[in-house]
């Protein structure tokens, strides 16, 4: 008979806990490392994105990941909405979002205002998400299900980026994708900050 490794239980404050109850991540010690992280200078902008439940996806996706802000236009659709708040879990009151029916406003101005705009597409032309050095504050841009981003919008941008993709199928569901590309850009600027306090105990006399 396979043997049961025996787990002892936490305490977080007055509270005691089994090594099977499920806690918030931010209680734990293991987000140490995240602490004064947020926001995370990552935005999304969402252009046609015609899923409600998609939709929801990347409000719960941008609220986990702690990104700074979500920029629905085009069909997009906009809270309060049940489809949405079907998957966003109430995400979609803790994230900051803006709804405009033309993005290129938006990227017009975040530009102007420093952020690396980057498209996930799967152009031929675009670099590998993971070889990818973004140039934080960085937009991020998601389009249509089916059509993707409009080359008026793709010629609008700094960076193409895709995801690599191994099997059969050259693509994966639009919030699948964005979720993938958030938790790089997290760990990514994780890294950088990581760096950055290494390099200023070096200086210290």
């Amino acid at each position: 008979m396979a043997s049961t490794r025996f787990r002892p239980a936490t305490t977080i404050g007055p509270i005691v806990l089994k090594s099977t109850d499920r806690v918030p991540y931010l209680v734990t010690q293991a987000a140490t490392p995240y602490e004064g992280l947020r926001p995370v200078p990552v935005s999304i902008l969402l252009h046609n994105v015609r899923s409600l439940y998609n939709v929801g996806a990347f409000f719960r996706s941008a609220d986990a990941a702690g990104c700074e802000k979500l920029y629905l236009s085009g069909i997009t659709a906009r809270p309060p909405h049940r489809g949405i708040a079907k998957t966003a879990l109430g995400a979609e009151e803790t994230v900051p979002w803006e709804h405009h029916p033309d993005p290129a406003a938006v990227i017009v101005r975040l530009r102007q205002q420093g952020h690396e705009i980057a498209a996930i597409e799967t152009s031929v032309h675009s670099t590998d998400l993971y070889d990818w050095q973004p140039r934080f504050p960085v937009c991020v841009l998601f389009g249509h299900e089916v059509d993707g981003l409009s080359d008026p919008l793709l010629a609008l941008c700094d960076t193409y980026v895709r995801i690599p993709m191994l099997g059969r199928k050259h693509s994966l569901n639009v919030a699948t994708a964005g979720g993938v590309v958030i938790y790089e850009l997290l760990r990514k600027y994780r890294a950088l900050l990581d760096r950055a306090k290494l390099d200023n105990a070096r200086i210290r006399p």
